[in-house]
């Protein structure tokens, strides 16, 4: 028993080995390595380095939202000029710039009004009411445009992912199949059967009328079908 004992306990001692050679050679820790963690080289941080309010931390840990797709758009090398214009437009940074702007804008409108006194429709003087610049329009053009691209960047990362929406085959694949039922002679009940036979992969041409019968009489009883148009309607 001593000797089994020796052997296990080096064993082990020969995983612990390997995985710490593995973890050093990825730079990555050893809960990594046997997948207990998702962060390459988790650190305990204190909650109060983060900065985190409290409505924050109970946000992550409720399990409310993703997790794991806010970490993501975080970490865009994109997101830090987000957050950049977001502050800049809610601490109200530059403000007193567009209003300068536009208050120059005004003046030079209202010389050009009193000294040449132009039509309404002149190109100048509508030029000028063009550049004067909104900051709460800036910020929300600029915004978005930097969102858009986040958002865009992280869904072409995943396109290809295995729980990533399907793409459209599938709805052509039901088109097609309900052209084809649609081809099905008698009532829209037989219309109803035979798509579901093809959904079931079941070839409804090659079933009996008896098994057609039986078919269509559990048919009638599905929700699916009780109330769709299909059951009030009549084939001409």
């Amino acid at each position: 028993m001593k000797g089994a004992t020796t052997i296990q306990e080096r064993l082990k001692d020969l995983r612990v080995e390997r995985h710490l050679k593995l973890a050093k050679f990825y730079g990555v820790s050893v809960d990594y390595i046997l997948c207990l963690t998702e962060n390459r080289n988790p650190q305990n941080t204190e909650l109060t380095e983060l900065h985190l309010s409290d409505d924050m931390v109970e946000l992550l840990k409720r399990g409310r939202i993703n997790n794991r797709l806010l970490c993501e758009i975080a970490t865009h090398e994109d997101f830090v000029t987000l957050m950049t214009d977001t502050e800049i437009y809610v601490d109200g940074i530059a403000t007193s710039h567009f209003k300068d702007f536009n208050r120059l804008l005004e003046v030079l409108r209202e010389k050009v009004l009193s000294e040449y006194q132009p039509i309404e429709e002149d190109t100048a003087l509508k030029a000028l009411e063009a550049m004067q610049i909104w900051e709460e329009d800036y910020f929300c053009q600029v915004t978005h445009r930097t969102w858009n691209a986040i958002l865009h960047a992280i869904r072409e990362a995943h396109k290809d992912d295995t729980d990533s929406a399907p793409d459209s085959s599938n709805a052509m694949k039901l088109i097609k199949d309900a052209k084809k039922a649609l081809a099905v002679p008698g009532s829209y009940l037989d219309v109803f059967t035979a798509l579901m036979c093809t959904q079931l992969q079941i070839r409804y041409e090659k079933l009996s009328e008896q098994e057609r019968t039986v078919l269509k009489n559990v048919m009638k009883k599905t929700p699916a079908y009780k109330d769709s148009p299909l059951s009030r309607m009549k084939r001409r």
